[in-house]
């Protein structure tokens, strides 16, 4: 007899979570160096939604990019939680971050795991597939899900980070076949696009900036795919629930613990059933 397994997460039994002296937290993004407006716009956005499903806290978002921005949010929240809204731990999150934090004089801070690497995101890219294969009129097990994704030849953090999250999809079994497409290594993103029949792409990026407005757009043309091209992950409706379990979910020294963190859930992908 076939047994469900339940499709919402709800935070009321969660483990014991952190409740911070100071409730502050602040999302960090990389931004857009050549246009930093509108990204920053965005993320403030995300931080107003996140903190209204965290009663008591207060977030603030800042981009990289966006001048002064960083140096203004810490000011506002002094021993606030780093919540870093990147796809994969490489030289941003453990070398530049840190180095714009101490710059500004804000030592000490707990900066949590970077958004990619979120044990949650997998469930999230799946939803977000699913969801868009049924707006599209696909049949996923028909279908090919490409997702597209940053890489870099200086470091293969994000190459692996999406490749693990690709073999985790797979898995699951939802799609007929998962493909990968880089903007700047092999596979690149316009190879990886020809020929695929039915198909859609979900960018695997925190915000909609230079690379998601212009790169992908432009690859895909290239590759003369004409399937659909989904929102970035990070612009999908549940990515403030994840992000705000991560921050309810840390637990630091001296600080009391509570049993729930208020109306938070996360809507797991839909569940399989087990025989």
């Amino acid at each position: 007899m076939a047994e469900k397994t339940s499709d919402t997460l709800d935070l009321r039994r969660a483990p014991p979570i952190l409740h911070s002296m100071t409730q502050t937290a602040l999302i960090v993004a990389h931004g857009a160096p050549a246009d930093p407006a509108p990204a920053q716009v965005a993320l403030e956005a995300l931080a107003t939604t996140v903190a209204g499903l965290l009663p008591g806290w207060r977030i603030a978002g800042a981009t990289l990019a966006a001048p002064d921005a960083l140096e203004e949010a810490l000011a506002a929240c002094p021993g606030a939680l780093i919540y870093p809204f990147f796809m994969a731990e490489g030289w941003f999150t453990r070398t530049a971050l840190p180095r714009r934090l101490t710059a500004a004089g804000a030592t000490g801070l707990h900066q949590l795991p970077a958004f990619g690497t979120d044990p949650r995101l997998t469930d999230l890219v799946a939803r977000a597939a699913l969801q868009g294969a049924e707006a599209a009129g696909l049949t996923p097990k028909t279908t090919t899900l490409l997702l597209a994704a940053h890489g870099g030849k200086a470091s293969p953090a994000s190459a692996q980070a999406t490749q693990a999250l690709a073999a985790r999809l797979a898995q699951r079994g939802d799609f007929a076949a998962i493909r990968v497409g880089f903007l700047e290594q092999e596979p690149f993103l316009a190879d990886a696009a020809r020929g695929l029949g039915a198909a859609l792409c979900l960018p695997l990026f925190a915000l909609r900036a230079g690379h998601l407005a212009r790169d992908v757009p432009q690859a895909l043309r290239d590759a003369g795919f004409t399937c659909p091209l989904l929102p970035a992950i990070g612009e999908h409706p549940d990515t403030p629930a994840l992000i705000a379990r991560a921050l309810g979910a840390v637990q630091l020294p001296g600080r009391k613990a509570l049993q729930s963190a208020g109306s938070v859930s996360i809507l797991e992908a839909p569940s399989r059933s087990r025989q």
